[in-house]
């Protein structure tokens, strides 16, 4: 059989499958198992030697087949030497950060972060001695000022959770990388298929495979990818703490990423029309779209990204809260739930938290995923219940 192709469409479809010999399966079976056994005593000195290594038939805890063909696969999209899954994003977030945190440590993280890793932050690394320090996630190369000799690394997202604001990615990266300190992006929102961190500089991407990864909410899953620099050290952080994927969720995901590229093409015309005709509506005081002029890092996202997803947010002029509620109480075709990057559309009303600063605008801040419904339904839904909005434009 020929080497897949580069060609990220062909990654998709060739990598990650069985073996290849006479009357295969096109997807790999569900494992599941949890003791390996072994001939000699010899055999299994060498694979427990060579547990952290991907690929390594140990124990059910280290991983599988399965799992290693979907590592692989990753690493391959995300240009990464390495791979290591997790039962969920949080946990590919959390991990990671355990990685690297030591009691009187300082961890700058973005204040644009997803609610969970500053939760983390606060209520876990703080009661273990790290000191948290939030920065505007727009610094770029100014971060170098907030750098200190016990700053352990940088956690930020691209773009920002709810706020959707751009940072400069390769500044904050060189200025990382020259002070010897790792940088950890969450990469959710834009996939492989939209951003490759790795090729900026970033030293090692967390990202939710419950989004648009797998594709179709129904699989719980996260993963850690990195440059070899890091690879042991988180690959042993998850495993010392007993982390594991199940085998369903492993399956799920290698066939949901068959679709990836043409789901996240769609969704990259979808979300941009469902966010230039919502710009047109008069209750709607700005988008918070990256594709769009009004976005905060909208020039880092035209020279970093090479397309969006369909998640974004909108600010509506200020009007009360118990509209908002009508709002979203009156829509049909949008469920509201806190996830995202799956089939349905999804509206959730976002209250940013800050610590370096104050969120500026002052009106209401809701989000929007796109899912796969026909866009003329999605503009007659809302076309409905905007009116409830109307006295905010009056």
């Amino acid at each position: 059989m020929r080497e897949p192709s580069k060609n990220v469409a062909d990654i998709l479809v060739q990598m990650g499958r069985p073996d290849h010999k006479e009357g295969r399966h096109v997807n790999m079976p569900i494992e599941l198992g949890s003791t390996n056994v072994f001939d000699t005593l010899e055999a299994f000195e060498t694979a427990r030697d060579a547990r952290y290594v991907s690929g390594t038939m140990y124990y059910g805890r280290y991983g599988n087949a399965a799992t290693f063909k979907l590592e692989e696969t990753l690493a391959t999209l995300e240009n990464a030497d390495a791979v290591t899954l997790t039962s969920s994003g949080v946990a590919s977030i959390t991990l990671t950060l355990m990685a690297f945190v030591t009691p009187g440590a300082h961890l700058l993280v973005a204040d644009h972060v997803y609610g969970n890793t500053r939760a983390f932050c606060e209520g876990v690394l703080t009661r273990m001695g790290v000191s948290i320090e939030y920065f505007d996630p727009m610094i770029g190369a100014d971060i170098t000022k907030l750098i200190r000799e016990t700053t352990c690394a940088i956690m930020f997202e691209a773009p920002g959770s709810g706020t959707f604001e751009v940072p400069d990615i390769p500044a904050i990266a060189k200025a990382a990388r020259a002070a010897g300190i790792p940088t950890i992006l969450d990469s959710t929102w834009a996939t492989p298929i939209f951003c490759q961190p790795i090729t900026l500089g970033v030293d090692i991407i967390v990202a939710s495979m419950s989004k648009y990864l797998s594709g179709h909410s129904d699989c719980m899953m996260g993963m850690i990818a990195s440059t070899h620099i890091y690879a042991e050290t988180i690959r042993k952080t998850v495993m010392a703490v007993g982390d594991k994927t199940g085998g369903q969720e492993v399956f799920l995901a290698l066939r949901g990423l068959r679709t990836l590229k043409m789901r996240m093409e769609y969704f990259d015309k979808a979300g941009r029309e469902m966010a230039r005709w919502l710009a047109r509506q008069p209750q709607v005081k700005t988008v918070l779209h990256p594709a769009l002029e009004t976005c905060p890092g909208h020039e880092n996202w035209l020279r970093d990204f090479n397309g969006a997803s369909g998640l974004f947010s909108v600010v509506f002029h200020s009007c009360h809260d118990d509209q908002i509620r009508q709002f979203v109480d009156s829509l049909h075709h949008f469920g509201i739930g806190v996830s995202w990057g799956g089939y349905e559309s999804l509206v959730l009303p976002v209250v940013p938290q800050r610590s370096a600063g104050t969120w500026a605008e002052d009106g209401q801040l809701v989000r929007f995923n796109i899912g796969l419904e026909d866009l003329d339904s999605l503009k007659a839904d809302l076309s409905a219940a905007l009116p409830f909005l109307n006295t905010a434009s009056e």
